[in-house]
């Protein structure tokens, strides 16, 4: 997977790719050139068999700011129609692309994590939080409606249906204490120890059957839109061709060993 980007940060070890915004000075905003290149980045990712799980970080404090004010904001205000339209598809491509990357997404959340920021942290598998951690969908705020990149369809699913409409219609931000207990982060941990704790969740998840995280994370978005007898189904598949892997069969042997699996995606 490469890691020559020009608008974010990236850097791939041990299976783990670390990418975060790289404008800490403005609080890591987005422009229409970072959207772009994170969405062509998460769509190569299903490509890619260098990586088994993503941490999106932050930088400098704070997660994203969302849409820059001065470089997306201002330029919206514009544009045509036919304009608007591409840019608000090319913004839910990305989330597109994050849930069908098929590699396991840890957002780790510091600081002001809003907007776009907040969809991104949103459309990731797992996220984890400081007490600082300040997550707000502001669209409202700026005139616009709240349900953008999905917001309408995922919050809910994430924290509640009468959560996710305050949130979306006030603008409020979600304070960490607020974000754990509903759900929407799967722990919250202190300023210094947010890089560890998402690394060591990444490399717990990158050392497991990936092969079968990989069809764990399709069936979460695919499921979405199924009835329970088809999502039965369709899982009875989905372990079925689980269980013609070589980690399957390693599992096992490994347990009648009384041995620690080592699986190899495969």
């Amino acid at each position: 997977m490469r890691t020559d980007v020009t608008h974010f940060r990236c850097d791939i070890r041990d299976g783990i790719a670390f990418v975060a915004l790289d404008r800490p000075d403005r609080k890591n905003p987005l422009t229409f050139e970072s959207y772009a290149e994170l969405r062509d980045w998460f769509r190569d990712l299903a490509y890619a068999d260098d990586v088994n799980a993503v941490v999106f970080g932050s930088n400098g404090g704070n997660f994203s700011s969302g849409g820059d004010v001065h470089d997306i904001i201002g330029p919206l205000t514009r544009m045509s129609m036919k304009e608007l339209l591409a840019f608000t598809r090319m913004t839910g491509d990305l989330v597109k692309a994050i849930v069908n990357c098929t590699k396991p997404v840890i957002a780790a959340i510091d600081g002001v994590c809003v907007g776009a920021g907040a969809i991104i942290a949103m459309a990731s598998d797992l996220r984890i939080a400081t007490p600082d951690a300040k997550c707000a969908f502001l669209f409202t705020r700026v005139g616009l409606a709240g349900c953008d990149m999905g917001a309408c369809a995922i919050l809910p699913r994430i924290i509640g249906q009468g959560r996710a409409a305050e949130l979306l219609f006030t603008g409020r931000s979600m304070s960490a204490e607020e974000g754990a207990a509903w759900g929407f982060y799967n722990s919250v941990v202190a300023a210094d120890a947010l890089e560890e704790a998402a690394e060591t969740l990444a490399t717990r998840i990158a050392a497991g059957p990936n092969f079968g995280h990989m069809m764990t994370k399709t069936m979460l978005a695919q499921e979405w839109s199924m009835s329970i007898e088809q999502a039965i189904e369709a899982e009875a598949q989905a372990q079925a061709i689980c269980m013609q892997t070589a980690d399957f069969e390693r599992a096992y042997r490994a347990f009648v060993g009384k041995e620690k699996p080592m699986f190899e995606g495969n």
